[in-house]
């Protein structure tokens, strides 16, 4: 494995649909605020193994940052991107965000009695999700988006959100999802920043779902989440000024995606990027294609036991074309089951 020095569709339609376009503000038990014992002094990323893997981000952080290095980058310079789903907390057997969608279509199906018998809502109401994709595909699940996530004021969403974020349950580990995030890359972000990196969530989630919980569960601010968005329209209701959720698309912010977004908000080349899916290729190629110390990382699903394995086959978080590209790109790939001794916090 090696750091990269080279020179200067859509999966998030249903079974790649998760993208909750939610505006919500979740009180959340920081894991940020958690802090490391003697041990974790010494180790910065003590979850980690001590294989080759995490030895290649520890030297590039450390190469960065030393005055003096050849490698040295000025903090404003900085700027490390990570996607989200995969990456910094579980996506199997589905995307967080697809399973609130169809929770939410479940409990708005009493006001909408038509849906039973039409379709794609009575497909997705029985759980026959190969039906709602068999033809018309990214049609359908576009129309059960707008369905269960527009047409409502912004602090109307999140408060629903925010409740289901509180209470919701996978049903595997029996924990809320906010729970279910990688120990692993908590203690990665904690030692970036430590070291002067502006950090980054660049996902093809929905950017107000993820600025819901990521200042508390990630310690990455609101301003600092990338992501897919809907249309709001600003107005006024009962005399108080109100953003609506239009249903309509803004922008997907995956793919292609990714560095077009990435340049538009932040302004920078990140030199570091972490991803786990063909979703990331295009983010980890342009992040590795400056001038410099470059980081590529990809988190390769491969422990069933503690988490999921998956990768060229999934219809959830596929990892193919980036797999293969990684070996010519000398992007890092993160074996979990091998370089991870621990998953998710207090495991």
């Amino acid at each position: 494995m090696k750091i990269s020095r080279s020179a200067e569709p859509v999966r998030w339609l249903f079974v790649g649909f998760a993208f909750v376009f939610a505006a919500c503000s979740v009180g959340l038990s920081p894991h940020e605020a958690s802090k490391p014992d003697a041990a974790a002094a010494s180790d910065p990323l003590p979850s980690w193994n001590n294989t080759a893997e995490k030895t290649a981000i520890v030297d590039f952080v450390r190469n960065t940052t030393t005055i003096g290095s050849a490698d040295f980058v000025p903090p404003a310079e900085r700027i490390a991107v990570f996607d989200d789903d995969g990456t910094l907390w579980l996506e199997q057997p589905a995307y967080v965000q697809f399973i609130y969608a169809l929770q939410r279509l479940q409990a708005m199906a009493p006001r909408h009695p038509g849906w039973r018998s039409e379709e794609p809502y009575r497909s997705a109401l029985a759980g026959d999700m190969a039906s709602v994709l068999a033809s018309n595909g990214e049609a359908n699940a576009m129309k059960l988006i707008m369905a269960t996530h527009a047409g409502m004021s912004a602090d109307q969403f999140a408060a629903d959100v925010h409740a289901w974020l509180l209470s919701a349950r996978d049903k595997r580990f029996n924990r809320t999802y906010p729970e279910l995030v990688y120990e692993p890359m908590l203690e990665v972000l904690r030692y970036f920043r430590a070291n002067d990196f502006k950090t980054f969530i660049v996902s093809g989630g929905g950017v107000e779902f993820m600025r819901g919980f990521a200042e508390h569960t990630y310690g990455i601010p609101p301003e600092q989440v990338i992501g897919s968005s809907i249309q709001y329209l600003y107005t006024t209701v009962d005399g108080q000024p109100t953003l609506m959720r239009i249903g309509k698309l803004e922008n997907m912010d995956d793919g292609p995606g990714k560095p077009v977004t990435i340049q538009r908000v932040i302004g920078r080349k990140p030199i570091a990027a972490f991803g786990n899916s063909d979703g990331d290729l295009q983010m980890l190629e342009w992040t590795t294609s400056g001038k410099g110390a470059r980081l590529g990382v990809i988190i390769h699903h491969t422990d069933a036991a503690r988490e999921y394995a998956y990768d060229r086959t999934s219809k959830v978080g596929k990892l193919d074309k980036a797999l293969d590209a990684a070996p010519s790109h000398g992007w890092i790939v993160v074996d979990m089951r091998h370089d991870w001794n621990r998953m998710f916090p207090g495991k």
